[in-house]
This record gives structure tokens, C-alpha cells and sequence, in this order.
């Protein structure tokens, strides 16, 4: 089962391609990621199968690896209101939305206040 990993680093030229670095050289595969700046760091959300190896490697690198959460992954279509359907569902089970960003194959990832009930809305 994929999760999501939030990876903080510093906010300068290279430290994302050290992180991709060492994930790929680790053989740790990145399904989907978001990544924003604020006040000197790099806040980084990754989708990985394997998110003890994944921690290994990047702790082993001086990587802080702040968070680690179950996801909901959803298949999505790529095509206008897609996202809105979804979001509806969720809103209407009562499930509060708190991260949500695409992974490849045109998944949709959600970090919400309540999975189980998430799970059932979709």
C-alpha cells in the first residue's frame, strides 16, 4: 500500500535532485509528489510503496523525513469536474480533506481526517 511521506529540506538549488538522487539510486520508485517552499524549506509530499525503505535511504542521507500518513489513492479521469465529483463525495460523508495532490497514471492522492469513512464515500 502506497503512503505519503512529507520530506523537509533545505530551500536551495540541488536538494531535490539529491533527493531523487538517492531515492532512485535506493531503487525507491516516486508515484506522485508535491513539493511548495516557505521561509527556507522545501516541504515535500511523496507517494511510495515502500516507505521504510524509502526513510532508510533518505535518513542515511540526512534527510529529515517529518511525517508519515495512509492515503487514499483514487483513479481519476482526466477530464473537467473530475475532482469536484470526488471532493463532493467526501464532503457529503463528512471527511475532511487535508492534502491532495496527482500521482502518475492519473491517481488522485487525498490525505483526509478519516479514512475508513473516506474509503466508503468513494
Amino acid at each position: 500500500m502506497a503512503k505519503d511521506l512529507t520530506v523537509i529540506m533545505e530551500d536551495r538549488p540541488g536538494t531535490l535532485a539529491d533527493m531523487g538522487e538517492v531515492l532512485g539510486n535506493a531503487g525507491i520508485n516516486i508515484e506522485g509528489m508535491c513539493a511548495t517552499t516557505n521561509k527556507g524549506e522545501g516541504v515535500i509530499h511523496i507517494l511510495v510503496e515502500d516507505s521504510a525503505g524509502t526513510r532508510k535511504a533518505l535518513e542515511a542521507k540526512g534527510v529529515k523525513v517529518s511525517a508519515e500518513r495512509e492515503v487514499v489513492v483514487v483513479d481519476i479521469e482526466d477530464r473537467a469536474g473530475a475532482l469536484g465529483e470526488i471532493a463532493r463525495k467526501l464532503a457529503n460523508a463528512g471527511v475532511n480533506v487535508e492534502l491532495v495532490y496527482l500521482a502518475t497514471k492519473t491517481r488522485l492522492v487525498i490525505g483526509v481526517d478519516d479514512l475508513e469513512k473516506a474509503r466508503s464515500a468513494i
